[in-house]
């Protein structure tokens, strides 16, 4: 009995250090979200420019992913996710020490490649956890991310509208972050592979039962993408809005992402994924629509918050889905993964070179389109819902569109 309590207490011990390691990652992000405009006009580079530059850190992510497996199983889960989220939050620095085109495609791409592997290396631990506790936790492990991105965007709010320099605000974030997640990892499982266990493999093509649930996936992360990059940049220069008051939009995005995923494993429950993510897209339409016709900042805003609500629980939704939808669910989970990160590389640049090409709100047009596919096929998701929550005495609901 003992033995059984303390195991139980080293997995809620574990899955609150993976929530902290969630946030620390979300933190990064959104440190240099909001700093996106200071980072491209210390490099001297154009829309379309940072648009190509925006799509090397999904590029160093996809490239260096599969190494997280093979650093996990050389080193054990718990020592490589200290040292890969350590270099994650190093890799802060560097994107505001670039100072031209060829540095910051160079710096983006360390970036993404630590990005990507720490990701992989926590969501692992983090499903993990999930399983020996025999619950839902993955909605709210990345809703953690959500308030972390909150956190950093928000000090990168404060830090525009002071016009601090954003390479002091980088290093002196990145020494707490760095902080932060190495302490929480003493606390993360701390899982070896078997003796006769074969190192993962370097890629695996995604089975067709991954493609039309990653085809979701890739437009939730594509409109994410386009939001978490280009909100600040598309207020500044469309609406010709104050470098604080651009950089507020960012943390309004990355706040009702953050309340849609804390809240999403409840919302799912209790609707289902296929009518979740059904509402969900309509509120992302809902909210490009806001941004194209936007007039005024406010408008703006209320439409980057919008679409960040529409969007925060279908990546989490599509993983669910993939991982009952066939005979090898690590396979399917691996091949959504593939296809979101496409979507993250294609993201930044195609909303760049569009706006260079014709304008920012044309480049909004096609995020808006590509949210109708959320609701239009969300039927693909069936595979990922759950039993539905019923009151006592009330009727069993019969199966869901």
């Amino acid at each position: 009995m003992g033995a059984e309590v303390h195991g139980r207490l080293e997995v809620r011990r574990a899955r609150y250090a993976v929530a902290a390691v969630f946030a620390v990652h979300g933190a990064v992000t959104g440190s240099f979200a909001t700093r996106v405009p200071w980072i491209q006009d210390h490099a001297g580079v154009g829309a379309g420019q940072l648009g190509l530059a925006l799509a090397f850190p999904a590029l160093g992510a996809s490239v260096a992913m599969p190494l997280a497996g093979r650093i996990s199983h050389r080193f054990g889960a718990r020592a490589a996710l200290r040292g890969l989220i350590a270099l994650w939050t190093l890799a802060l620095v560097l994107p505001s020490l670039a100072p031209n085109m060829l540095t910051l495609c160079l710096v983006l791409f360390v970036y993404g490649a630590t990005a990507g592997m720490s990701d992989v290396a926590m969501n692992a631990l983090g499903v993990e956890v999930e399983n020996r506790l025999d619950k839902s936790i993955m909605s709210g492990l990345h809703g953690m991310w959500s308030v972390g991105a909150l956190v950093g965007s928000a000090a990168g709010t404060l830090a525009a509208h002071l016009g601090a320099d954003a390479r002091l605000h980088h290093v002196l974030a990145a020494a707490v972050l760095t902080a932060v997640g190495v302490t929480a990892c003493a606390w993360v499982l701390d899982l070896q592979p078997a003796e006769d266990e074969e190192p993962p493999p370097r890629f695996a093509l995604p089975p067709r039962s991954a493609l039309l649930i990653g085809a979701i996936g890739f437009c939730a992360v594509f409109a994410e993408g386009a939001s978490l990059d280009w909100s600040a940049v598309y207020l500044r220069d469309r609406l010709d809005a104050s470098a604080g008051l651009a950089a507020a939009c960012t943390t309004g995005f990355t706040l009702t992402m953050a309340i849609a995923r804390i809240a999403g494993d409840r919302v799912v429950d209790r609707y289902g994924a296929v009518r979740t993510v059904r509402a969900s897209g309509a509120l992302a339409v809902l909210g490009g629509l806001l941004i194209v016709l936007a007039r005024h900042p406010a408008m703006a805003m209320g439409g980057f918050a919008l679409m960040g609500l529409g969007i925060a629980v279908v990546v989490p939704l599509c993983f669910a889905a993939a991982g009952r939808s066939g005979p090898n669910p690590s396979l399917a989970i691996a091949g959504v993964a593939t296809i979101t990160y496409t979507s993250g590389l294609i993201a930044p640049s195609a909303i760049g070179l569009l706006a260079q090409a014709t304008s920012l709100m044309v480049s909004f047009v096609l995020v808006t389109v590509l949210s109708c596919g959320l609701a239009g096929f969300a039927r693909v998701l069936r595979a990922g819902d759950r039993t539905p929550i019923t009151r006592p005495g009330a009727a069993v609901p019969g199966p869901r569109p």
